[in-house]
């Protein structure tokens, strides 16, 4: 057992053991400072790059992908545009917030293969058909329920 604050500011006893999913709120993300610190460091992959510091640059993308805001920011991004109902050829969609929270906690380091884009065509106003590739939620070696 460990010691934390709840949200009226009391002490409170919390079991250690419990996974930070459950303990994450898709609506209590602080998302004015996760998309400031994902800003902040796409400046930085972007200034290392113009002085030629491919190392750091490496190490910064590495960084961003592997960080909280990188994550939950990428599944914001995919989960709340125009085509948040269309799912991929998985079939699934992150439509709840514990979905979303899931998805964030999902998004691993190692283990991801790409899989297959759904491909939509899209009509253009000269009557051309325009292709879309529809990414799936999660890889095929990532358990999902």
């Amino acid at each position: 057992m460990r010691m934390q604050f709840d949200d009226k500011k009391q002490l409170v006893e919390r079991p250690a053991s419990a996974s930070s999913a459950d303990r994450l709120d898709w609506h209590g993300i602080n998302w004015a400072r996760t998309i400031r610190n994902v800003r902040n460091l796409q400046v930085r992959i972007a200034q290392a790059a113009k002085e030629g510091d491919w190392r750091k640059v490496k190490a910064l993308q590495r960084f961003l992908t592997r960080s909280f805001s990188g994550k939950a920011l990428a599944v914001r991004r995919v989960t709340e545009n125009r085509g948040r109902k269309t799912a991929g050829v998985d079939k699934v969609l992150w439509s709840t917030p514990e979905s979303k929270v899931r998805g964030i906690t999902e998004l691993g380091r190692r283990g991801y293969q790409p899989m297959p884009l759904r491909r939509v065509y899209i009509p253009k106003s000269n009557g051309k058909l325009r292709p879309l590739g529809i990414p799936m939620m999660v890889s095929q070696s990532t358990p999902h329920s």
